[in-house]
């Protein structure tokens, strides 16, 4: 048994097929944004990458010279950067111990500490909704932008019981390898706001051929490492891959703005279409672990925190985490890519960035975390197995 928390594993192969196959149809993109505006109540975007949206959405914003905007300090350099890109300063709010995502409260205390700040953006870790209806109070008493960034939470549902993305001024979406709506890459922006619908326009250029090929391949070279690593064929097909820059990566791209190719929307569109029993797996998965993990690890253990949650993973908190790892591996189990291993992670990016020991609850818990896999190819059967070796592991 392989058990691999991402390199594919929303694929199988008919996806990889369909990947390999689907031409370009001027209808997809159509459709697709069609379906986005009536899902989420604004006008569509569609770009090649989730941090290209959250860039064009401060584009579009027009911001006043120097102003900054407020991220979790627990996030992904993909969000520092799409502000960055866009030409603004992001300003870092510390997650609570007892969660993923700030607090309305510590976001109104560094407010107090920063008039800079014109914008907000919350991403719902890993799935687990924020608190929205205090940070929507910050904002207006504030009259700060809010966007919602969905790259986790696609279909989440808040406490309020308003679904996530239907309550910003923008809402970005993500459909890059890993996520809830997986098309290989993509992105969307939703501007909701009606007084930021037509303003300021941004040229967007076409994506080079090599990096769709790149993405039309990824699925079959996934799958074919995961089912061949027993043997380890599949870690040599990853490595040799890798070295020859073929297997397309996440974090690709400069700053530019790319139209998303119409083939990349006819996936997509597919994707949405069983997107409700994608959720309802990912939350039966991840009860199974939230009932039979030793309690002390959990992160979220309420049935209605994970009913109301996408459930992209399921943080746990370990210590000595590489051992871990280590333990885990030897039963097949590939769980060391970390959502998040750094504050702004991949831990690698963070000499890119200006962070300075600002979140202090963020950098414990990015020590700790595990995320476990909730998507569609583990079974239950498989969960339970995760769920008792790492109860063995606690003896």
């Amino acid at each position: 048994m392989r058990i691999f928390n991402s390199l594919g594993s929303n694929y199988d192969l008919s996806f990889a097929l369909r990947a390999l196959l689907t031409s370009n149809s001027t209808n997809s993109p159509l459709k697709l944004k069609e379906y986005l505006e009536n899902k989420y109540g604004g006008k569509a975007k569609l770009l090649y990458k989730g941090r290209e949206a959250i860039s064009l959405a401060l584009f579009m914003a027009d911001l006043p010279k120097g102003s900054e905007v407020a991220v979790c300090g627990f996030t992904c350099y993909a969000v520092y950067k799409a502000v960055k890109d866009a030409g603004y300063e992001a300003s870092y709010v510390d997650i609570t111990q007892k969660d993923l995502n700030f607090s309305a409260y510590d976001l109104e205390e560094v407010i107090k500490k920063n008039s800079a700040i014109k914008v907000v953006i919350i991403q719902n870790t890993l799935g687990y909704a924020c608190d929205i209806k205090g940070i929507i109070e910050v904002c207006k008493k504030n009259d700060l932008i809010l966007i919602e960034d969905l790259a986790h939470s696609i279909g989440a549902v808040y406490a309020d019981g308003r679904e996530a993305g239907l309550v910003g001024d923008f809402t970005i979406l993500s459909f890059s390898q890993d996520k809830i709506i997986d098309g290989i890459s993509g992105g969307a922006l939703i501007v909701r706001n009606k007084k930021y619908q037509v303003g300021k326009a941004r040229k967007l250029e076409h994506l080079r051929a090599v990096e769709q090929v790149k993405d039309r391949f990824y699925p079959l070279f996934t799958l074919i490492i995961r089912s061949t690593y027993s043997y380890f064929i599949g870690k040599v097909v990853h490595l040799l891959l890798k070295k020859m820059h073929l297997l397309s990566q996440p974090m690709d791209g400069g700053e530019s703005l790319h139209i998303l190719p119409e083939w990349y929307a006819d996936l997509t569109l597919k994707q949405f279409e069983v997107l409700d029993g994608e959720l309802r797996h990912r939350r039966k998965i991840a009860k199974v672990y939230s009932k039979h993990i030793d309690s002390s690890l959990l992160v979220y253990f309420q049935d209605n925190q994970i009913e109301r949650s996408s459930n992209l993973r399921f943080p746990i908190m370990i210590n000595k985490r590489k051992e871990f790892f280590k333990y885990m591996k030897q039963f097949g189990v590939h769980i060391s890519d970390t959502w998040y291993d750094a504050p702004i992670a991949p831990k690698k990016y963070m000499i890119f960035t200006d962070y300075i020991n600002q979140c202090p609850n963020s950098e414990k818990i990015s020590t700790k975390i595990v995320n476990l896999p909730t998507h569609k190819n583990i079974s239950e059967v498989q969960a339970n197995f995760i769920a008792e070796k790492i109860n063995v592991w606690m003896k």
